[in-house]
C-alpha cells in the first residue's frame, strides 16, 4: 500500500456496515454514477481543511516559544481533545457558547495538562495562529478540481463565521467556496440534526444531491444519518465508530475525492 490512497468504497452508492473486503487501494477502481448525481460538496473545516496541529507546531518554531518545542504534538492533541468534548457537553447540557469560546477553553485545559499554564503570551499567540491555520497541501486542488466540474463547494463547520472566514482566507482557499456556514445560525454543535438542515435551507438542494466530507469519523456518522452521501477522510487510520449510521467512503486524504463525483 504504499503511496496509495487507502480507500473504502460503497460500490453500489448505498449505505452499509465496514467490510474489510471493501478497501481498495486505487483511486481508479472509485464508483461513478451513483443514482443521484452529486451537485454539492460540503466540507467541515477544522481538521478536514484546516491543520489543526499547525497552530501549535508553529507557535513552537518561533524563538519566543522554544519550550513548546518537546510538548507541541501533546499540547495539540489535548487541545483538539477538549475543544471537540466541550462541544458535545455544550450540546448535550444546552449550554451553548460559540467555538471562539470553546477553544479557548479546550486550550486553556491543555495547557495546564502539559505544564504550560503560567504564559499568558504564549496563550495569546496560539489562539492568533488559530485563526490563520494551514490548509492540508491537497486541499487547494481538489477544490479548484471540483468548482471547474461545476460543484458547489461549501463549509459547514462548527466554528464562528469571523473564524471560518480569517482561516479561509488566511489558507487562500476562499476563493473556491460559494458559501461558509457556521452552526451559529442555529445555536448548537455538530452532530445536531439541525445543524445539517442548514445546508438544504441555504444552498436550497436535496439531501441527496449532497457530498459531506469530513476528518471526524462522528461528523460523517451525523451526517450519514442525516441523508447525506459522505466521505470520511481518515487521516491517521483511526477504527470506524460505532454509531447509529457509517460513511459511505472512507479516504485517507481528500485526493481522491474527485472521483467519487
Amino acid at each position: 500500500m504504499d503511496g496509495a490512497n487507502l480507500v473504502m468504497i460503497d460500490t453500489d452508492c448505498k449505505q452499509r456496515s465496514f467490510r474489510p473486503d471493501a478497501i481498495v487501494t486505487n483511486s481508479s477502481q472509485l464508483p461513478k454514477g451513483c443514482p443521484v448525481p452529486i451537485t454539492t460538496c460540503i466540507f467541515d473545516a477544522y481538521g478536514t481543511l484546516f491543520d489543526v496541529a499547525a497552530a501549535a507546531r508553529k507557535a513552537a518554531s518561533e524563538p519566543d516559544f522554544s519550550a513548546l518545542a518537546d510538548h507541541w504534538p501533546a499540547l495539540a492533541r489535548d487541545w483538539r481533545l477538549k475543544q471537540l468534548q466541550y462541544t458535545w457537553l455544550r450540546a448535550t447540557a444546552d449550554r451553548h457558547a460559540d467555538f471562539e469560546q470553546v477553544t479557548a477553553d479546550g486550550l486553556d485545559w491543555a495547557l495546564e495538562n502539559n505544564g504550560l499554564n503560567g504564559d499568558p503570551l504564549l496563550r495569546e499567540r496560539l489562539l492568533a495562529l488559530y485563526w490563520e491555520l494551514d490548509a492540508y497541501p491537497e486541499v487547494p486542488e481538489v477544490l479548484a478540481t471540483l468548482t471547474a466540474r461545476g460543484l458547489t463547494c461549501a463549509i459547514l463547520s462548527n466554528g464562528t463565521p469571523a473564524m471560518i472566514a480569517a482561516a479561509a482566507r488566511s489558507a487562500g482557499i476562499d476563493g473556491f467556496l460559494s458559501a461558509q456556514h457556521s452552526v451559529e445560525s442555529v445555536g448548537v454543535y455538530k452532530p445536531h440534526a439541525r445543524v445539517y438542515e442548514l445546508v438544504e435551507t441555504q444552498l436550497g438542494c436535496a439531501r441527496d444531491e449532497v457530498l459531506f466530507v469530513s476528518s471526524n469519523g462522528w461528523d460523517a456518522a451525523g451526517a450519514a444519518g442525516f441523508g447525506f452521501q459522505t466521505a470520511w477522510i481518515n487521516r491517521i487510520g483511526e477504527p470506524q465508530d460505532r454509531l447509529y449510521a457509517n460513511p459511505h467512503h472512507v479516504l485517507d486524504s481528500l485526493s481522491p475525492l474527485p472521483e467519487l463525483v
